[in-house]
């Protein structure tokens, strides 16, 4: 057994005895029982984001509510937001996390602008950038809790692409993040099946179907919800709150 009393002196005064631990001055060792560590689940979050392509543009809605695990704690939390004039954002998940991602969105944009090139940074370009972002900290074992649904119109056509916590990525027409991967999606895709050119009023009235069901199906969803919308004609809009029509009417039949 190590005993202090009868070990070497020390190789300088002050300085570490040999068999023995030596914290250096303006250092503190970390003891290994208590390593340093990230957040392992998101606190505050918010849910699905329903998004699909029409024929002059892209369509992103997402309800207003933040809940505390199963309480719905915060009811004005916009997740649609207008990045450029070429492109919106829908995000889901830890709401901390989205506000943390959206200032170095804003800084990106900013420092964009700054190059005074007259040109705006297009939707492939950011979401390939947010995919950098996103496995980056993935990568440091500190997530941001996010899926990211990136909409816009690039060179005038129509663009739509997400990326998740991991910084795994893909386009595709419509996109649906949380639940409504699982119950929204079918619906968007049975009606692509059926009508391939949608026009924007055909689009809204699918957006306004799934969040309907999402609300009736998803426990952490809310009955008011924003509408992101760019248009090739129109430019960038963002809807709401938008309101879903309630009907309990069959709770009586149970």
């Amino acid at each position: 057994m190590f005993n202090p009393l009868e070990s070497a002196p020390p190789l300088w005064h002050n300085g570490p005895v040999p068999g023995a631990f030596y914290n250096f001055p303006g250092t503190q060792r970390i003891p290994a029982a208590n390593p340093i560590t990230h957040t392992q689940s998101p606190v505050t979050t918010s849910t699905s984001i329903i998004a699909i392509t029409y024929d002059k543009g892209v369509l992103i809605a997402g309800d207003l509510v933040a809940s505390y695990g199963s309480l719905a704690r915060y009811r004005n939390c916009p997740r649609v937001i207008e990045v450029n004039p070429n492109i919106i954002l829908g995000a889901g998940g830890d709401y901390a996390d989205f506000q943390y991602v959206k200032s170095f969105i804003e800084q990106k944009i900013i420092d964009e602008d700054c190059l005074d090139d007259g040109l705006k940074m297009k939707p492939k370009s950011l979401y390939c950038w947010l995919t950098r972002i996103m496995y980056q900290r993935r990568s440091k074992l500190d997530p941001f809790w996010n899926n990211l649904v990136v909409g816009g119109l690039q060179d005038g056509v129509p663009f739509l692409g997400t990326i998740d916590k991991l910084g795994t990525a893909y386009t595709d027409k419509v996109i649906c993040t949380g639940y409504g991967a699982h119950i929204a999606l079918p619906i968007l895709r049975d009606a692509l099946d059926k009508k391939t050119n949608l026009n924007l009023n055909d689009a809204k009235a699918l957006i306004k179907r799934c969040m309907e069901v999402l609300f009736y199906r998803d426990a952490r969803s809310f009955p008011k919800y924003q509408l992101g919308i760019i248009d090739k004609d129109d430019g960038v809009k963002i809807e709401g709150p938008l309101t879903v029509e309630e009907n309990w009417n069959i709770a009586y039949m149970t």
